[in-house]
């Protein structure tokens, strides 16, 4: 069978290309909707090991080296691998789209997930397979066959960068790229299918770490002065700031239809801060910037890890990996942001991940 405008067809040396081109578009399969263009979309780029769990993979590359990794990849692409920490969270996203293309058919403001990762090519087809097991609608692949891929970032208008690499996680930061490293719970906690739900810390996370900086340079007493005195005075942003304004944008969309209290989209600042004495600064900061979290939890320094299991956030944002390990051991997937001076002070060791880690 020949596409119109092809040759042996009648009448081809006068069809337009695009008759062959829409000759083609119209054999694939039409289950799936149209990605949204990179510049109109919220980008969500997900490395393959935030994704999926691949630990027997990286075993194989540590112990046998790469040849023997892409041979193993290849001997059983056909089997999908196990979901990984992310993959709840871009279940939900893509939830939230559903309902978004069901209100706003012609609109592109929605959810573009891309899978990001180091991986050579050849391990490509099982990720494919697994996304397709798994009906996941991820259409953007960047596989950069050993080389980092942090520099594709920008090109791929990312909104949120999410790995297991923490060194590629840092580089994200280093270049103003909202990133974190993402890690699985210590036991299973059901998440909502039908609600995304966001958890975000507050200092060195929405906003910059000014006032940490206080509490580590002159204790906390100082720092109920600094803020008392600062109320009034807007933190400057954070790594994560852009990706809550993004959320918020989408929020909005559902508001306007009269739909704020069945939004599919829930957010949640969770902080260490407490409420009479620091708390103020932090909402009117939120509040000059035109932005709102639906919950704010002061916790005074108490644990995060059982309010958020409450809250069963699909993702929490924290800059310090004491409150990550808290979050983690009650069942949260928790994302740590390698941003201020809470990284300067202690900054956990990192093993050096082989070349196809992502």
């Amino acid at each position: 069978m020949e596409p119109p405008g092809t040759a042996g067809a009648p009448g081809a040396a006068g069809r337009p290309w695009e008759d062959a081109k829409a000759f083609y578009d119209n054999l694939a399969p039409k289950k799936k909707p149209k990605s949204p263009k990179p510049e109109n979309a919220i980008t969500i780029a997900v490395s393959s090991r935030a994704l999926f769990r691949m630990e027997e993979e990286q075993k194989i590359y540590s112990e046998q080296g790469v040849e023997a990794y892409v041979k193993y990849q290849l001997d059983h692409e056909n089997e999908p691998f196990l979901p990984g920490a992310a993959f709840p969270f871009v279940k939900a996203l893509e939830a939230v789209n559903t309902q978004l293309r069901e209100l706003y058919p012609d609109s592109e403001e929605l959810f573009d997930i891309v899978l990001m990762t180091n991986n050579h090519a050849q391990v490509g087809v099982r990720l494919i397979n697994s996304i397709n097991h798994y009906d996941l609608f991820i259409e953007r692949f960047c596989m950069t066959g050993g080389n980092s891929p942090i520099c594709y970032l920008k090109a791929y208008h990312t909104n949120l960068y999410l790995s297991s690499d923490a060194e590629k996680v840092s580089g994200a930061i280093e270049e103003g790229i909202a990133a974190a490293t993402i890690f699985s719970p210590s036991k299973d906690l059901e998440v909502s299918e039908n609600q995304l739900r966001v958890a975000f810390d507050g200092d060195a996370v929405l906003f910059s770490d000014e006032s940490e900086q206080i509490v580590k340079a002159h204790g906390l007493d100082m720092f109920f002065e600094h803020e008392k005195a600062h109320e009034n005075k807007p933190l400057a942003q954070g790594p994560l700031k852009g990706f809550l304004e993004a959320l918020g944008k989408l929020q909005k969309k559902f508001y306007s239809k009269g739909l704020r209290m069945e939004c599919p989209i829930r957010t949640y600042l969770v902080t260490a801060r407490s409420a009479a004495s620091s708390g103020a600064r932090a909402l009117k900061t939120l509040r000059s910037w035109g932005l709102e979290t639906d919950e704010a939890l002061f916790l005074a320094g108490a644990p995060k890890g059982p309010l958020l299991k409450k809250i069963r956030p699909h993702i929490f944002f924290d800059d310090q990996m004491f409150h990550v390990e808290g979050a983690k051991e009650m069942g949260t997937v928790a994302a740590h942001v390698p941003y201020g001076v809470a990284q300067k002070h202690k900054r956990p060791a990192q093993e050096k991940q082989p070349q196809n880690s992502k």
